[in-house]
């Protein structure tokens, strides 16, 4: 009988391909794997480039906002600014999303606004909630993201979207008006003010007040709202043109007020008669981003031809109770042609001695929303382009001159309970009186001292509140 050997060797041959086709079924595992994380990876960046896209837009539309006045403008000027796909802030939103691609191709971007309670693609359908607290919705949808692999699967484009939503800020009425009534007002700290007190009082405006109206109440709020565009200042705060002035003698030390001009009859009056006197602010640290041509001059020349980080203005903190008060400075003098406020400014505008100013930033305030135009002495090298950010922009505190008293003392404390934003277009030759142009303004009252202040760089302030 045969006896099988069962522990005979088997022949390899005839196993000879499967090793292959294993090698094979891998690799297509494999590449599956590889084409699906690369589809991934370009979605994902996809995803990442449409963020920072809706980020810029909505940052730069409600910069818009922010610099426009709009938010102390009154509502019937809304529309110019964000009425729907031709208001200038939707425009900047969509000029900026034009500029940032995704994937190399262009977006599909719709602009919203919102007063905490409804949405709309024009703002001027709004609440007055806006005014205080305009929010600004940038949706990003990029036309097509390509896909590479996954097509093998019948996909041929992929698609992401993005939302970015950004906010502007003005305290003033945001006890009344804002996202959280009847609360305290919410005060604003911002940083490089120019160290020029001006007293709570109208220049242009005295319609059913006993003398000049204030610039501000003691509520918080705008006193007169809206926009001049004839500078005179009885349509509105914004657009009014007034000259700067130092309440203080011409020569010597600053010493105690001059009586205050007595105001026109008629509310508005020729720019000569709508003076508002200042105090020179008691700057209280080392000065940044100072040009060489006021490196020489008094800490308060420096705080003028550059940036005052250090001082803190303490909008609506009464001097009273605040430890660090806010104080004056007189032992300084600013007055004059060749003064220390016409020297700054000369410097930091022009970057020379020369007044009045030479080559200095414009302001078209004609017609709203206003426009800056780039001078020649600006080092942008861009003269007679319009431009959002401009040296010529300066932010005053506002100071309550009836808790103050009469200020005679070198360490007098006060009040500040609103700021002023102005555009400054000269220096007077002969008195060193500053020309200027109201473009916004923010008010805090007295009433906000148990409110912790936003600490920004504008009196009002843009973020973005998307969470990420």
């Amino acid at each position: 009988m045969r006896v099988t050997n069962k522990f005979r060797r088997v022949d390899p041959s005839d196993e000879r391909g499967v090793t292959m086709i294993l090698v094979a079924l891998a690799m297509v595992a494999i590449i599956a794997m590889a084409a699906m994380s690369i589809d991934l990876v370009t979605l994902y960046l996809a995803r990442e480039e449409a963020q920072r896209t809706a980020d810029a837009s909505a940052l730069a539309a409600a910069r818009l906002i922010s610099v426009s006045g709009m938010t102390s403008a009154g509502s019937g000027f809304w529309s110019s600014m964000c009425g729907g796909v031709t208001g200038w802030a939707t425009q900047a939103a969509l000029a900026v999303s034009v500029q940032n691609t995704v994937g190399g191709h262009q977006t599909n971007v719709a602009v919203e606004y919102s007063d905490g309670t409804r949405t709309d693609a024009d703002c001027s359908t709004l609440s007055a909630a806006f005014a205080v607290n305009p929010m600004v919705t940038v949706q990003v949808t990029p036309v097509s993201i390509p896909s590479f692999f996954s097509r093998i699967w019948g996909t041929t484009s992929n698609s992401v979207s993005a939302t970015a939503t950004a906010e502007v800020f003005n305290p003033s009425d945001s006890a009344t008006s804002g996202v959280s009534p009847n609360t305290l007002v919410t005060p604003v700290q911002p940083k490089c003010v120019k160290p020029w007190i001006v007293p709570n009082l109208d220049p242009g405006y005295s319609a059913g007040c006993s003398g000049q109206c204030p610039l501000v109440d003691t509520g918080g709020g705008i006193h007169h709202s809206g926009v001049s565009l004839t500078g005179d200042g009885s349509a509105g705060i914004v657009g009014e043109q007034l000259t700067l002035v130092p309440d203080c003698k011409t020569s010597g030390t600053c010493g105690p007020p001059l009586p205050r001009p007595t105001p026109t009859a008629t509310p508005g009056g020729s720019q000569a008669t709508r003076l508002l006197d200042y105090v020179p602010g008691a700057v209280t640290g080392p000065v940044a981003a100072v040009p060489s041509c006021a490196s020489a001059g008094t800490i308060y020349e420096k705080a003028v031809a550059g940036c005052d980080q250090t001082t803190a203005y303490q909008c609506g903190l009464q001097a009273a109770v605040s430890p660090s008060p806010n104080t004056v400075d007189l032992n300084e003098n600013p007055g004059g042609a060749i003064g220390d406020t016409a020297m700054g400014l000369a410097c930091t505008l022009t970057n020379t001695s020369t007044i009045p100013l030479d080559g200095q930033d414009s302001l078209i305030s004609t017609a709203y929303p206003f426009v800056a135009i780039v001078g020649s002495a600006n080092p942008l090298n861009i003269s007679g382009s319009p431009i959002v950010n401009s040296n010529s922009i300066m932010t005053l505190p506002i100071y309550d001159q009836n808790a103050a008293g009469n200020i005679t003392l070198t360490n007098n404390p006060i009040t500040i309970v609103g700021f002023l934003q102005v555009f400054v277009n000269d220096v007077n030759a002969t008195t060193g009186g500053v020309l200027v142009t109201v473009v916004n303004i923010a008010a805090c009252g007295s009433h906000a001292s148990t409110n912790n202040p936003l600490t920004t760089n504008s009196p009002v302030p843009v973020r973005l509140i998307t969470p990420h």
